[in-house]
């Protein structure tokens, strides 16, 4: 099997592993997400946010920051277009409330796109006339791919997933209370506003993580399918958020191997391994007693 060779063989081992760890790491993130944003109908909103990704790589293309090379251009483009991310983010809070929420999210989507269009095509042609290494392509933006993780975009994916799964622990009641209900929760006197900006900044960081390593059509499948199939299994708030991150590990894992074994795109089998779960979660759960936890 080409999984076991890349995975043992001393000159790919190095090369692998990295992506394997990284890949479990934005599971992690995305899938402790994945709930609020299911139960919050906020995937919309994620899908925004992360094309609005886009126009912040543009901008850090534009700037000279391209992420390659020291750890200064890494930081330097994970800072630029978590900003972005989460201005997006915070708009999107602040003025697509109620019936205006599409609405909203649709022109922060489109006007991000249509900016990081313009934008990487204003950096290939100055890196062309300098004579520097041009921007990679859209397609590597949006689908991404695992390949170039070093243990370096390993650690920092870590990190990432480390402090939003803290964050979301110590404030795993007031979450729960408000995703399930939020009238409720303002009445009990919690800060609810608060709490969605928060989340709204932890969805943002997931974003610019998962994009960097495995493009934003990625970022959104994670962001999405882990909650929906959990949310199939069990309405225990503790189990279902479980069942999430069980969820996405076996995705990614499932979805590397894939690409491994048949040459083809890690993000795309990533999705289409997590969708063929929800799909069969569903089935199951159409049947008597078919959620396995209650």
């Amino acid at each position: 099997m080409r999984t076991i060779e890349y995975l043992t063989e001393p000159g790919l081992a190095g090369i692998y592993w990295p992506m394997v760890l990284a890949g479990f790491a934005i599971a992690l993130t995305c899938a402790t997400l994945s709930v609020v944003v299911v139960l919050k109908r906020l995937a919309f909103i994620g899908q925004g946010v992360s094309h609005a990704a886009f126009g912040g790589v543009g901008v850090a293309y534009v700037v000279g920051v391209t992420g390659v090379g020291s750890l200064g251009q890494e930081l330097g483009l994970l800072g630029i277009v978590l900003g972005f991310c989460v201005v997006s983010a915070l708009t999107i809070a602040h003025f697509g409330r109620e019936d205006r929420a599409d609405s909203v999210i649709a022109i922060v989507l489109v006007g991000a796109m249509a900016l990081g269009f313009i934008l990487f095509e204003v950096a290939g042609r100055s890196a062309a006339a300098g004579g520097r290494v041009s921007p990679p392509g859209v397609e590597s933006v949006l689908f991404g791919s695992f390949t170039g993780v070093g243990w370096r975009s390993a650690v920092l994916a870590w990190v990432v997933a480390l402090v939003v799964m803290g964050v979301t622990w110590a404030l795993r009641r007031r979450v729960v209370f408000w995703a399930f209900d939020e009238p409720a929760a303002e009445a009990f006197g919690l800060r609810t506003r608060v709490l969605g900006a928060v989340q709204m900044v932890l969805l943002a960081l997931a974003i610019v993580v998962t994009m960097r390593l495995a493009g934003v059509i990625l970022a959104t499948a994670l962001l999405v399918l882990p909650g929906a199939i959990a949310l199939r299994l069990s309405r225990r708030s503790v189990v279902v958020f479980v069942l999430a991150q069980i969820a996405a590990v076996v995705g990614v894992l499932g979805g590397l191997v894939l690409s491994f074994e048949a040459d083809l795109q890690q993000g795309p089998s990533v999705v289409g391994v997590l969708l063929g779960m929800l799909v069969v979660v569903a089935v199951w759960a159409r049947w008597p007693k078919g959620q396995i936890v209650r």
